[in-house]
Order: C-alpha cells, then sequence, then structure tokens
C-alpha cells in the first residue's frame, strides 16, 4: 500500500434561482435553478488504508439525519469499480450543515472524483454523475465545478456561461432540513416564481446590478415564515446597500450581492455572521482543483 494522498476541495454552490414546478410521483419535486459553485469549500483528503471508511475531522461520518453523502458515494463508488480498495477519506468542514450551500453533496462530489482517481477506476463523467444521482439531487451539480442550469430532481444539467460575481454569506446556528423545505412549500401552496429569462441574460451579462433584483427562490417564503432570521438578514442585506439579496436553496444560509469584492467586505463588515465569498464563473473554475502527494 502506498503513501499517495489526494486532496481536493469541496466548494459550496448557491442558486441565483430556485423555481419549484410541482410535485413529482417518486416524491421529489421537479425544480429549475442555476446553480453556481462559490470560494468556501471543505477539504477532502483520501489516502490507501486497510478498510474504506469516511471521517469529519476525526469523527466517523455520520449525522444526525444518518449517513453522511460522502460515505454513502464511497461505498456507492467501491460497489461499482474492480479495482476499489481500502480508503481513508477525511472531511474538514467549513461549509455550514443544512445551510442550502449544497455541502454534504460537494463532499460526495470530491469524495466520488478523488476515490476514482486513487483507485484507478476510470469511471468517465456520464457514469459518476448515474451514481452521484442515486446519492443526493445536488450530487451531478457538483461534480461539474462550474455553473450549471439544473431541472428535473437535480439530474438533469445544462452548462451555464456566468462571470464572476462577489457576494455575502449570512450563516446562522441553526439548519433546514430540505424535506422540510419542500413540505413547508407542499403546505403554503406559495406557488412557483416568474420565467427566470431575464435572470439568466442578466447573469451571462455580468450585470450585477441588473441581476439583483431578479433573485428568487421559491422556497424562502414557505422557510422564512418558519424561521423569520431568514427574512431579516436577506432586509437587512438590502436596506445596507445589497443589489438583491435571497435564501440560497433550501436554506438556511441568506446570500446579497455586492457590486464589487471592496462592496462585499463592507456589506460583511457590517452584518453579524456575515462572509464575503466569490462565485468566480465559467472561466474562472474551482471547484476541480486537486492535488496528489
Amino acid at each position: 500500500m502506498t503513501g499517495r494522498t489526494i486532496r481536493r476541495d469541496a466548494h459550496a454552490k448557491i442558486n441565483l434561482f430556485l423555481r419549484v414546478l410541482s410535485t413529482r410521483e417518486d416524491g421529489y419535486h421537479e425544480i429549475e435553478s442555476l446553480v453556481v459553485p462559490i470560494s468556501l469549500a471543505d477539504r477532502v483528503v483520501v489516502r490507501p488504508a486497510e478498510e474504506l471508511r469516511v471521517e469529519i475531522a476525526g469523527r466517523p461520518a455520520l449525522s444526525p439525519g444518518g449517513l453522511n453523502l460522502a460515505l454513502v458515494a464511497a461505498l456507492a463508488l467501491a460497489d461499482a469499480c474492480a479495482d476499489a480498495a481500502g480508503a481513508l477519506v477525511e472531511i474538514e468542514k467549513r461549509i455550514p450543515i443544512a445551510g442550502g450551500l449544497g455541502g454534504g453533496s460537494a463532499d460526495a462530489a470530491a469524495t466520488l472524483l478523488a476515490l476514482n482517481e486513487l483507485w484507478g477506476c476510470e469511471a468517465d463523467v456520464a457514469t459518476l454523475e448515474e451514481i452521484g444521482g442515486r446519492i443526493g439531487s445536488d450530487v451531478p451539480a457538483m461534480l461539474s465545478g462550474e455553473p450549471v442550469l439544473m431541472s428535473g430532481r437535480g439530474e438533469r444539467l445544462a452548462p451555464a456561461e456566468v462571470p464572476p460575481f462577489h457576494w455575502v454569506l449570512v450563516r446562522f446556528g441553526f439548519g433546514v432540513r430540505s424535506p422540510d423545505a419542500y413540505r413547508w412549500w407542499d403546505e403554503d401552496g406559495t406557488g412557483t416564481g416568474p420565467d427566470p429569462d431575464r435572470l439568466l441574460a442578466a447573469a451571462t451579462a455580468g450585470d450585477a446590478e441588473a441581476l439583483g433584483p431578479l433573485l428568487f427562490n421559491d422556497l424562502e417564503r414557505p422557510v422564512a415564515a418558519r424561521h423569520p432570521e431568514i427574512g431579516e438578514a436577506a432586509r437587512d442585506l438590502i436596506e445596507s446597500g445589497a443589489l438583491g439579496a435571497l435564501m440560497s436553496g433550501s436554506g438556511s444560509c441568506v446570500i446579497g450581492l455586492a457590486r464589487d469584492e471592496a462592496h462585499a467586505r463592507e456589506l460583511a463588515a457590517g452584518i453579524d455572521g456575515a462572509e464575503p465569498v466569490v462565485s468566480p464563473g465559467r472561466r474562472g473554475i474551482i471547484g476541480s482543483r486537486s492535488g496528489v502527494v
């Protein structure tokens, strides 16, 4: 067994819009969303070991909701790879859990990519996306490390040309489970947001001033009705000068759009629990960086 070690950054994502179209017969929801990676990332390190295991900061990879998605990903790839062996997957968490930033999915995607390399599985992108789709709806999008348009329950992806934008990220001391957010949307009947064509045009053009007022998330109203802090944070961002603000994904994190890096730092300095982040766009990909030692 060699000492080869592979490191990957598992980047969080934000949703510039999230439309919930309907409930599906399989229990999921039909959605549309523009998903972009941001600079906030977990660190995933894989190395050979006698058995396959995943640890988060030295602890077994368990969460209150059950198995960690990175462990599920490791086991799924091991089943599909003839050359799979033991491995230790270590995750340094920086992305908030249940924050609507796809942290668990990012960890799963980074684990698939790193183990595919470590084991020499030579699984192609389509195979990894198929495995990822069985693990979680966001995993295929996180595999690309690039802006994508997501539809279906998350399994249908199309590349999106989105240049860099600067954001302020507000995190809270609580998380929101995705099944709860979608169930509240069902219960409250808050409906489906507008056609995103204007938003997509502004995003593609890199026009932050036009994009800000067009940001929306169909899950925000039902989630904020149960967690008023989310709505308050979005209002605080707007009142502080953000060009737009919305909850990311199923929550709980809120993002605000800034004009540039200096504006993002200025906004973050005035709001508790806020930090500046960047979505570097399709030509500045951050999600695929890896290292081998």
